[in-house]
């Protein structure tokens, strides 16, 4: 038997082409997803391995405080010391760290979101930094120097002796570059830049003088990591934290494997769905392959085969043939890996560059997973052709279906399908994501009913297209119709395979652009400035920017609001400040209480109104203050407000906040324009702070784009992830329509000696293939928009402004790449069949 499925597997090779490719495809994404996921996560161990070699002991200041009563403490130069002097201590490195925005020539961020590392340059005794290698130049020595690693450099372009133009948390500084480096650091690997200055510059810039934000402990040969770093944490305040570098190397290696894990996940999902896709195209292939070995398998079981044998050498046919494709797919998957890449980092994912590294489990899952499906989908056909009798075999080519088994499909589909429908129809009566399970069960019931039930719906959709085809092309159009409804099981296969991509495409769609409507409607309602002035950097904005654009032309107001947190009985919080004379002008704040004039000084503050529900305060209640800085205040409410998104728990005078704050910054400056000046007002605002990488300016529009802007790059990225599901099915409909014309053969002669000639031929094949995209298109198209909005009503209470929008526009182009697909899928097939010989094709068994 082993032998009769290799023959049959040599014999049927042209037939089996494209459903090797379905299989192929499958398996490339897979290994592709693999591979990827291997090597990104290599890349990051790589560079993390390299750039903690030196790190015996790491000492952080542990981040911000959550007690209010902890003294505040820094890392100096005395600290150094004190670590220094350790038995077993080597050396000490202190480092200062902080995140500058360069810019390139045309004044945008190098680094984009990511921005720069910034770190400041330790020489040895050699006058050189052994953590930042030099290329070219030296390191940097003074205040008006600057090193920056290779890549950043170049996309600064700039080169040595060149000026670098930065900014930190105010107005752009220029510096020389006086040196060009190499570094491990895997977050610059991933796509952010590097700029290195001499130490006293970096606590200028990123901290305070004498103060450093981290103290790299190297240990003296053979000494006990573990051991010094508990000398080193027993003599750290609390405040302090020392983790060693085999700690710090298994944390960040955790959030390797959890980055890398959630890649994987998300791409083999759609790998998953595009091996679904595959399984309709394998088990239709190996249908046709028995209806049309009916004779052969016959003789088989005549001389003496059982049915075990015969179930046998069709999985062992299906096995072999999912081994040689899965083989070639995991080739082609190690381009799939390769082009990833490229296509991540375009969406912004900046991942490390770093070789491909090739598993024997990612080999032996991709090749595993390719035989199992293939052999799961043969598995059905293989027990049909075990079935068929020795006798009605021989006496017959084709033996219609069942209607008995056609009516319990129907049955159980419409099961499927009502229960499924029912599912989402309750899914609507949720507000929030409580209903998540709900909707997948709910969605997979309903494409499930749909696949089982779709050769019952086929006959309408397929005569209602039909009726079409036979007014604009006669003859052809009608044979094309009695093809496509001769075999219901066949047609709704073929079509399943094209309707599963469809529906998550237009589901994705229809909820994207539902998404995407509401966030445009979101930005800042309450905010009557123009426009709002921001930094790309956690640090801020330096306070002197507000009051450079306060004296510009064309504006009326300038508003900065700065921002500190807070505990109060317990409860964090944040209290905005800001001159509230002012604050009318650039936002509209609707007061429910008192009133906001009595907001001055530190002892008065204003509060959310829901802030006061949550903490029980009214006009006239003290709000007890806790700060991070170890200093407390009780200011009296003097106000209530209405929640908004620009103000937070509280709002109070800068006199109260300031204090509280390790450098005064303002979070974003509010800006009004002069009248019939906020034309151009925005370019000005840019010109007047120098064109600085740090800042953003956007107008209310920018701001109802923004979060937007990201839901059409997303959307883009699923429609190429799920593109390969919708190839998958496109080879599926040019292998039916090709196996359809093979056992047609007669039949097609037949008609060409009465007279049909070549071009109806084509023209019958291609209306086919059209009729049967079609249907797969408006079943995934009405699938998708039922699914989409049953599950939109999970958002109402997250996303009040989502309301569900129907793109029209992309719903119709769906549907012409659908017909687009029928078409070009029969041009094979279709001359395939033009090309028979009528003769030879009336003689053919």
């Amino acid at each position: 038997m082993f032998r009769t499925a290799l023959r049959n597997l040599l014999a049927h090779k042209t037939r089996l082409m494209m459903t090797a490719l379905a299989v192929l495809l499958g398996t490339a994404f897979v290994s592709g997803t693999l591979v990827f996921s291997d090597s990104v996560g290599g890349a990051y161990r790589d560079r993390l391995s390299k750039s903690l070699d030196d790190v015996a002991v790491s000492v952080t200041a542990g981040g911000p405080r959550t007690d209010p009563k902890e003294q505040a403490t820094a890392l100096d130069d005395a600290m150094v010391k004190r670590i220094a002097a350790l038995p077993g201590v080597a050396s000490v490195r202190p480092s200062v760290n902080g995140m500058p925005m360069i810019a390139d020539r045309h004044g945008d961020p190098v680094g984009g979101d990511w921005g720069s590392d910034g770190a400041n340059y330790v020489p040895g005794k050699d006058g050189k930094d052994s953590r930042y290698p030099l290329v070219k130049g030296r390191g940097p020595a003074a205040e008006g120097e600057i090193a920056l690693d290779a890549k950043t450099a170049g996309k600064a372009g700039v080169t040595l002796g060149g000026t670098v133009r930065l900014a930190v948390d105010g107005p752009v500084v220029e510096k020389k570059l006086v040196g060009v480096v190499t570094t491990d650091n895997p977050r610059v690997s991933a796509g952010a830049g590097l700029a290195l200055f001499d130490t006293a510059t970096a606590q200028k810039l990123f901290g305070k003088p004498g103060e450093f934000t981290e103290l790299v402990v190297s240990a003296a040969p053979r000494t006990d990591q573990s051991a010094l770093t508990a000398k080193v944490r027993a003599m750290l305040p609390k405040t302090f934290e020392a983790r060693s570098g085999q700690e710090l190397a298994a944390t960040q290696a955790k959030m390797i494997d959890e980055q890398t894990s959630s890649i994987r996940k998300t791409l083999l999902i759609f790998a998953g769905i595009s091996l679904f896709v595959g399984v309709f195209i394998i088990a239709n292939t190996f249908t046709m392959l028995i209806a049309q070995r009916t004779r052969e398998i016959a003789l088989l079981r005549a001389v003496g085969a059982s049915r075990r044998q015969v179930v046998r050498s069709v999985l062992i046919e299906a096995g072999l043939l999912g081994l040689i494709a899965s083989a070639l797919g995991f080739v082609l998957g190690i381009g799939v890996a390769t082009g990833l890449h490229p296509v991540l980092n375009a969406t912004g994912a900046s991942l490390p560059d770093g070789p491909l590294v090739i598993t024997p489990s990612a080999v032996l899952s991709a090749l595993g997973v390719g035989v199992v499906v293939t052999v799961l989908a043969a598995w059905l056909p293989s027990r049909k052709a075990a079935r068929i009798a020795p006798v009605e075999a021989l006496a017959s080519v084709e033996a219609a279906p069942a209607v008995r088994s056609l009516v319990l499909r129907n049955s159980l589909g419409a099961a499927l399908t009502a229960l499924g429908v029912g599912v989402m129809l309750y899914v609507t009566r949720f507000k929030d994501s409580g209903g998540i399970n709900y909707a997948m069960a709910g969605s997979a019931l309903t494409l499930t009913g749909l696949i089982v039930l779709a050769p019952l719906l086929s006959r309408p959709l397929v005569r209602l297209f039909g009726r079409l085809a036979i007014r604009l092309h006669g003859v052809s159009g009608k044979l094309a119709r009695e093809n496509a409804l001769r075999n219901p099981r066949r047609t709704a296969a073929t079509a399943s395979a094209l309707m599963i991509g469809l529906t998550l495409i237009t589901g994705l769609t229809v909820g994207a652009v539902s998404a995407d409507r509401g966030m445009s409607t979101m930005g800042a309602p309450d905010m009557t400035a123009d426009y709002k002035v921001s930094s790309t950097s956690y640090l801020g904005l330096s306070p002197e920017i507000a009051r450079t654009l306060a004296g510009q032309p064309g504006v009326a107001a300038a508003v900065p609001l700065r921002s500190v947190g807070f505990q109060a009985d317990g409860n964090p919080g944040m209290v905005t400040a800001t001159d509230v004379t002012a604050l009318g002008r650039v936002l509209d704040v609707s007061v429910v209480g008192g009133s906001l004039a009595g907001v001055r000084g530190t002892t008065a503050v204003a509060v959310s109104d829901k802030f006061a529900k949550e903490h029980r305060l009214t006009v006239g209640s003290t709000l007890p203050m806790a700060f991070y800085d170890g200093k407390k205040a009780a200011p009296r409410v003097v106000a209530v407000y209405k929640d908004t998104a620009l103000l937070s728990s509280a709002l109070a005078a800068p006199a109260l906040v300031d204090p509280h704050q390790e450098k005064v910054r303002d979070s974003q400056v509010l800006v009004k324009a002069a009248p019939g000046k906020a034309g151009d007002l925005a370019e000005k605002i840019k010109e007047t702070l120098g064109k600085n990488p740090l800042i953003k300016v956007q107008s209310q529009d920018d701001l109802r784009r923004h979060d937007a802007g990201s839901i059409d790059d997303i959307l883009y990225l699923m429609y190429g992830l799920l593109g390969m599901a919708v190839v998958i099915a496109v080879v599926g409909v040019v292998n039916t329509l090709a196996m359809s014309v093979f056992e047609r053969t007669r039949e097609i002669g037949m008609l060409r000696a009465i007279g049909l000639d070549r071009r109806e031929v084509k023209r019958m094949v291609r209306l086919e293939s059209v009729m049967i995209a079609m249907f797969g298109a408006v079943l995934g198209v009405g699938a998708g928009v039922f699914l989409a909005w049953s599950t939109g009503h999970l958002l109402r209470s997250s996303f009040p402004q989502y309301e569900m929008v129907v793109p029209w526009g992309r719903i119709a182009v769906f549907l012409l790449l659908a017909l687009a697909v029928g078409v070009l899928a029969a041009v094979w097939p279709a001359r395939r069949a033009a090309k028979l010989d009528t003769l030879e094709a009336i003689g053919a068994q």
